[in-house]
Order: structure tokens, then sequence, then C-alpha cells
């Protein structure tokens, strides 16, 4: 299947709406195994089996596996969750931006070693550093359009001569020109929900990776009425909601990595749902 079919079969089996972030910070792990970054695939692991029916996507940081030297613990833990979960896509969270042979070798990194789905990248660069990428057939690229950061602004915010702000012009381009292959998606965050719903004004069927809600203060029910697109049969425009540190640190979760995460899930779920037209 292709990611976008991935997302498609996903939302429908499960319900969902809501992406799962594996963020995995070994000093914010439970008692038992708190500092230990020789167990990052363990709770990641525990994450995934307890949450892999309520989600429509999981979604590793590839800088909280780096910066512990466990890449080979995320290789690990992406080819456990195509075993476990086999239609949940992968989107690898890495926001790439650069050209020529360089975005060769790094979608080479995110597609072949990593085997992910999807991959975060920046536009930045323009088209040429992004079309190595979808060169890899039915894989997703997912470009930054909105942040949900509020420095997103000093840029994305900024109004071109023909007056389309940045991130508008992003979409333009997303949903127009360089999406040839249907691959692309946009990252909108869940703090704006004003732009997500001009960003799916401009981009009806992309779908939108939209980080923000739990810990970053998004409204779940703001950020559906914005960005979601579809009937009761169908999602014409899918979100990827994403929710990382509310899933994988609930408040008093203890030693029960799985109880807990998959409570938190849980309640994220139902509140996307709910808001579901």
């Amino acid at each position: 299947m292709t990611f976008r079919e991935m997302l498609a079969r996903a939302e429908r089996l499960n319900r969902s709406m809501l992406c799962v972030g594996l963020d995995p910070d070994p000093a914010r792990f439970p008692p038992s195994m708190r500092g230990d970054a020789s167990r990052i695939y363990e709770f990641c692991k525990t994450v995934v089996d307890a949450t892999s029916d309520l989600v429509i996507a999981f979604k590793p940081q590839i800088a909280y596996f780096a910066a512990h030297r466990a890449e080979d613990q995320l290789e690990q833990l992406i080819d456990h969750i195509h075993r476990v979960a086999p239609g949940i896509p992968v989107i690898l969270d890495a926001k790439r931006g650069d050209i020529g042979s360089t975005a060769e070798q790094y979608a080479r990194e995110a597609f072949v070693r990593y085997d992910a789905d999807a991959v975060t990248l920046s536009p930045f660069l323009g088209f040429d550093s992004i079309e190595p990428y979808l060169r890899h057939a039915g894989k997703g690229v997912i470009l930054l359009c909105r942040t949900s950061n509020p420095g997103g602004a000093d840029l994305q915010s900024q109004r071109f001569v023909g007056g389309d702000r940045m991130f508008e012009h992003i979409a333009r381009l997303a949903a127009g020109p360089w999406n040839g292959g249907g691959q692309i998606g946009l990252v909108v965050g869940a703090t704006v929900p004003d732009e997500i719903a001009r960003v799916r004004e401009l981009a009806p069927d992309l779908p939108l990776l939209i980080p923000g809600i739990g810990a970053q203060g998004g409204d779940a029910a703001a950020t559906v009425r914005a960005g979601w697109r579809g009937d009761a049969t169908a999602t014409t425009g899918p979100i990827i909601v994403s929710s990382s540190r509310a899933v994988l640190y609930p408040p008093g979760g203890g030693d029960d990595v799985a109880a807990a995460s998959r409570q938190a899930a849980e309640a994220a779920r139902a509140e996307l749902e709910a808001a579901r037209p």
C-alpha cells in the first residue's frame, strides 16, 4: 500500500485521527527504567503494543534516538511496528532539508535504512530538495507549512508581493505543481486553527500532520473542525493529529507504561472523534 492508502485504511479500521509521537527521553521514563538509554526500544515498543489499535500513525522523532546513539533501536522499533501493525504508517519526523546527492542520501536513510512510510521535510530549499524523496514510489513527503511554535510566524506569516503569506504559498505549491505523484502532505500546528482552515482551503485533499495537542495546548475539537474533510464512508482530507508527551508520559503513569499510555491514547482519540462532523 502507498502511504495515502495506509492512512485511509488505518483511519477506517481504528476509527482514529490520532498519531502517537514516539519521542523517548530516558530522563522521563518510569522509575524502573529512568535514565537508561539502552531501554529506549523497550519503552517505545510497550507504547506501540498498547496503542496500535487506537492510532492512524506512529511518528518517531529521529533526534530522540540519535542523541542517545540509539539509531539501531529506531530501526528495530520501526521493524516491530511493521510486523505487529502492518497497516499503520510510520512517519519519520526528521525535518530534513538539503539538495542534490545529500538529499538523495537522506531519502535513502528514511526509506531504505529505516523503512519509514513517510518523512517530514523542510521546503525552504525548494522543489529540487524534495524531488529525491518523491522518487521512492508510494512513500509520503510531509512538508513544514505552518508550524505550532510561536516563532513559526517570524517567517511563515510574512507576505509576498502578491499577497500570499509564506505558508499559503507552500500550501499552493504542495497541492499543485509539486504534487504530481500525490505523495505530499503538510505540517500545520494545532495551536493555529485559523491557519489549519486556510491551508485546508488551499489544499483540500492533502494529508495534514497536525502536532500541538496535549502538552502544547492545541484544541482538539477546533483542530478537527478546521482540518478534517470527509463523509460517513471516506476521508477526502485526512488529518494526522499528533500527541507525544501526553501519551508517553501521562501524569501518574508510574511503571505501568502500557496501561497509562493506552488510557491517555483512548482519551485523545475519543476527544478527536467527538469533534468529527
